[in-house]
């Protein structure tokens, strides 16, 4: 059963949503993604929101651009927590999806990554899992020591060989 919800306003949010996806699979954690826009197919997406808890999902993901209304109408429907990530735009830079996710009213947060922030959506919803389950709180304590791990070994090699050559190998 899906413990996880990934939804999207549009294939374009793709790249930045698979490295939840991503993360999510690393940790072992049931997720299920989907497309959906709140806009162009408000039905589909209420009967998503309003059936996301029956279906098992613990958390939400939920990825928007531009006016951004996913993340906040996930919010409002699903009672479980809500982790938006605003996609970089064009025209704006991605700056009005991350104002329209981090301006919810009082009383239906959203708890709001970076933008284009996907992989950090993906370790937000692990650790909001991890809360009651002691083997996942494990499994990102052991990823965390990986990403401990490949800093040093760069920063080994930017010392062995020197910053211009590193630069070379990138």
């Amino acid at each position: 059963m899906a413990k996880v919800g990934i939804v999207m306003g549009s294939d374009s949010d793709l790249a930045v949503m698979s490295k939840a996806a991503e993360i999510l699979e690393k940790l072992g954690i049931d997720y299920e993604m989907t497309i959906i826009s709140a806009h162009r197919e408000p039905d589909v997406f209420f009967s998503y929101a309003t059936k996301a808890e029956e279906k098992g999902f613990k958390v939400m993901i939920a990825g928007a651009g531009m006016a951004a209304h996913l993340p906040g109408m996930c919010a409002a429907i699903f009672p479980m927590p809500v982790i938006g990530v605003p996609m970089h735009t064009t025209s704006l830079g991605g700056r009005d999806s991350l104002y329209s996710i981090v301006q919810m009213p009082s009383g239906i947060p959203v708890a709001t990554v970076a933008i284009n922030g996907g992989a950090n959506a993906g370790i937000l919803a692990a650790k909001i899992l991890a809360t009651s389950d002691p083997e996942l709180l494990q499994k990102l304590k052991d990823y965390k020591e990986e990403l401990k791990d490949s800093v040093v070994k760069k920063a080994d090699k930017l010392n062995k060989i020197g910053y211009q050559e590193y630069l070379k190998q990138k």
